[in-house]
This record gives C-alpha cells, structure tokens and sequence, in this order.
C-alpha cells in the first residue's frame, strides 16, 4: 500500500472512530454513512426517535469541521424557509437572496414527512443538482454536500407521504435500530457525566473528502460486474409481485454507492458481493408493492432477496 492509500485509511478509520464513539454497536450503519458520504449520495434514516440519528450527524460533521444546519419540518414550513428568499433592499433598489439553511455542508431535514408535499418539493433541486434557484438565479450548494432526512415510521399523524420522485433522489435508506443491553448499559455510564459529542475532535477537511470522493469515482467495475448490476434493477421493473420497479436512477446510484464501498474496504475494484450486500439499502424504498403481494405480508426487501437468488452471479 502506497503512502497515499495509507493516508486515506488513516482518514477513514478516524472517522469510523470518532462515529463509532457516539454510536455503540453500529458499524455496519456507520459504513453505509460513509458510502453515502464518499459516492455523493443521500440518507433517508427511517427509524423511531431517539435512537442517535441527530448525534450521528452531528459527530459527522465535527468529525469533518464541516457546516451542519438541521430543519425540523412541521406542516408551517414554507420552502422559502428552506431554501432561502430575495428580499428587497431599499438602498441599492434592488433585491438581495437571504439563503436558506440549506446552504451547508451536513443537512439534517427532522422528520421530513411532517412538512407540506410542497415544502418537500423545494429539496429535490438542492438534491439533484446541488443547487438552488430564486428568481431565476441559481446558488449552487457548498461541497461537498449531504442530505440526512429522518421519518418516524410510527406517527402518521399530521405527516405527508413522501412521493416516489422524492423517495428516488435518496441513495440509501436505512435504520438504526435500538442497540442491545450491554451496550446500552455501556451507553447509559459513559454519558451520564459527559457527551461523547463534546471530545470530539476534527480528523479530516472538506478538501481531503472531495479528493476521496474523486478517487472513489476511479474504482474499476468490470462489464460481467455491471451487467450484473443492470440485471438484478432490470428484474425489479418485470417482477410481478412489483408494482413500480427501480428506475434507472437506481441503477446509477448503485453504482456509486458499490464502487465507495469497495473503495471502503481497501479495494480497487467491485465486487458481485458488493451489489448484494448494497442493493436492499439502494432499492427497497424505490419499489412499491402490488396490493396482492401486501396482502401476503410480503416486503421489498423480501421479493429483492427472491430476485438476487435468481440471478447468476459473475465468477
């Protein structure tokens, strides 16, 4: 290994440890964080509140001395609140754009499915483009640039569904989950006298991660890799226990998200292992369900490992 490549684990283990350090028993968790952080992508965290979703973001963005701005949504929730405004200025005559909270480098949308499907809408530039417009001029986001939104998969009261347009732009969707006893216990000593969130120091720059992420880009997916790939989102639009299949917009998400995972795991190339291990966390939420297939308790995540089983894997 190059002196390169051992700066870049050097990075990356440091964050691993500094998340790691707030968020007992999540590794795998952890991992995907960092696959969304490296491939560009976005998180869609559907879990039950206080499990650590705001604290890993948090530790993230000290990890990183990185801006981090949080909105929590609530059906009074305007785009403009989001976004930014013009607003006028009398002594130049002329009208100045107050950005929004989503000019930052970390952005933790609180319950997304609480603001109005039109104050969601305002998000899908700033995800797709990294970019906001107003009054027909565009801003274009700091980089780089990570969307965290949360959804309480219990309440539906006063909550708005996402669309399926909005559900696409997310790269992957995940939970946290509760963590067992013992380290549960751990975590009930250790922050009884102070925040784990309160040691933590900066470990990376926003510059060391724009290279990784351009490094990431460089990982090598061999052709039988890819079309492996294509086939497994390909058999999602044609399942018939499927509804609406994985767009093509999946397919390219998943691509980033295997080839900064095998760039996390100190290789340069990807691997079919990737893709099965990566495509429930870029997929399921993409998929709907025909009403037959719900009636028989059946999940997307369930007719995915049907259709992975299926497929035959690149030697």
């Amino acid at each position: 290994m190059d002196e390169t490549s051992q700066s870049d684990s050097h990075i990356l283990h440091a964050i691993r440890q500094n998340l790691a350090s707030c968020i007992y028993g999540k590794q795998p968790e952890i991992e995907l964080v960092l696959t969304a952080l490296l491939a560009e992508g976005h998180i869609l965290l559907k879990d039950v509140p206080g499990t650590g979703k705001t604290v890993l973001v948090k530790a993230l963005a000290k990890s990183l001395s990185c801006q981090f701005r949080r909105i929590q949504c609530n059906p009074d929730l305007l785009p403009g609140d989001i976004t930014g405004v013009s607003i006028y200025h009398p002594p130049s005559d002329t009208f100045v754009f107050r950005p929004g909270p989503v000019m930052t480098h970390l952005l933790l949308v609180d319950e997304i499915n609480r603001a109005t499907t039109k104050t969601q809408s305002a998000l899908l530039e700033v995800m797709e483009e990294q970019q906001v417009t107003a009054d027909g001029e565009s801003f274009p986001l700091p980089s780089p640039f990570l969307l965290f939104a949360t959804q309480n998969p219990i309440d539906f009261e006063g909550t708005y569904s996402l669309p399926e347009a909005q559900l696409d732009r997310f790269m992957l969707n995940f939970s946290l989950g509760y963590p067992d006893a013992a380290l549960e216990k751990k975590m009930v000593i250790s922050q009884s006298k102070l925040h784990p969130l309160d040691q933590l120091t900066q470990v990376a720059t926003t510059e060391q991660i724009l290279q990784l992420q351009n490094k990431v880009k460089d990982i090598y997916l061999d052709d039988a890799v890819a079309e492996y790939l294509v086939r497994m989102v390909r058999a999602t639009r044609e399942h018939p226990d499927l509804q609406l299949g994985a767009s093509p917009r999946a397919s390219l998400a998943l691509v980033h998200a295997v080839k900064a995972y095998a760039f996390l795991q100190q290789r340069d190339f990807v691997l079919p292992d990737d893709i099965k291990y990566l495509s429930p966390f870029v997929l399921c939420h993409r998929l709907i369900l025909t009403a037959e297939a719900r009636m028989q308790n059946k999940t997307s995540k369930s007719v995915l490992q049907s259709i992975s089983q299926q497929l035959s894997v690149p030697v």
